[in-house]
């Protein structure tokens, strides 16, 4: 049942903007150690290492023709995503990272639109384009030769907020009837052996422990992603949506990217003042692109993520 938003969802709101706004930074403190790809296969076997006692109780209690969708959008939403933001925050910024997260919205609508049935007004197919020229601005923008083709790079963050809105529709349409925990716990199941067995069958993986001295801060920021980024915030995402409303839990998909910015500034990224008119840009267009839709009750973004479902990692 909704009810107006008190104190306590005014909490989760800000708990939840900070968390996953911040998971950004996480994300690029833990590859001082780790490669890309090291750090989304941490994120994944430390989420399901966390959620296991509740695959266990609950595995039991879910209908064998679910596991499937539990295993695709496990896959879709928490499985590949965590590897595109690791691998791509190795040529960004943290704070184009969080910017580009936003899309998630959009590209939830555009999947709904495309192949569930999700109708569409001019306001938001405008939303759309809008976004999407905003993005193309952006990367331009912060396009660094230094590091390499950022451009390519920040789409793999785009591409990681496309399979986000992917997983949002399938678990809107097959996953609907099961608790947030349940969800989140069983769609973790199928990932956490293969992640670990990536690491610990990588040989540079387990040796940094011993001769890197800073590999154990960068797990702990890391860990950090992982237990608060998708465990914990996950349940309080979905917790916030059953007690107000998907309207007001996406909020934070507005709010994320000052968090993103303010911690890329704090760290010594560079902030062009050009960026804003693309950030500006960016928000508008998803805020247009969702804004008619809303009471059809789209599923929302999960993170980062990072996040969502996550990660949102």
């Amino acid at each position: 049942m909704k009810t107006k938003a008190g104190v306590p969802e005014w909490l989760a709101l800000v708990f939840l903007t900070l968390v996953w706004g911040s998971s950004f930074i996480l994300v690029k403190k833990g590859l001082e150690s780790f490669s890309g790809m090291e750090v989304g296969a941490l994120r994944i076997v430390i989420t399901f290492v966390v959620l296991l006692p509740f695959v266990i109780t609950r595995i039991s209690t879910v209908p064998v023709s679910s596991f499937r969708f539990f295993f695709i959008t496990g896959v879709i939403g928490s499985g590949i995503p965590p590897f595109l933001f690791g691998v791509a925050q190795m040529h960004i910024d943290s704070s184009l990272a969080g910017v580009l997260n936003s899309l998630t919205p959009l590209f939830t609508l555009i999947v709904g639109v495309l192949f569930f049935s999700i109708k569409a007004k001019w306001v938001n197919v405008a939303g759309i384009f809008l976004a999407l020229a905003g993005v193309a601005g952006l990367l331009t923008a912060a396009h660094n030769p230094q590091l390499g083709n950022g451009v390519l790079y920040g789409l793999l963050v785009v591409a990681a907020t496309i399979l986000y809105g992917i997983n949002m529709n399938i678990i809107k349409k097959r996953l609907a009837g099961f608790d947030p925990l349940t969800t989140t716990a069983l769609m973790f199941a199928g990932l956490g052996i293969p992640a670990a067995l990536y690491l610990f069958t990588n040989n540079g993986f387990v040796g940094k422990f011993a001769t890197d001295p800073n590999t154990w801060a960068s797990f702990g920021f890391v860990a950090i992603l992982a237990v608060m980024g998708s465990a914990v915030s996950m349940v309080v995402h979905n917790w916030l949506i059953k007690r107000t409303s998907a309207l007001f839990a996406s909020t934070v998909t507005y709010i994320m990217p000052v968090v993103s910015i303010f911690w890329g500034v704090l760290d010594g990224e560079q902030f062009l003042p050009s960026f804003l008119v693309w950030i500006v840009l960016i928000l508008a267009g998803v805020y247009l692109s969702n804004r008619v839709n809303n009471h059809r009750r789209l599923p929302k973004p999960d993170s980062e993520g990072c996040g969502p479902m996550e990660d949102k990692s």
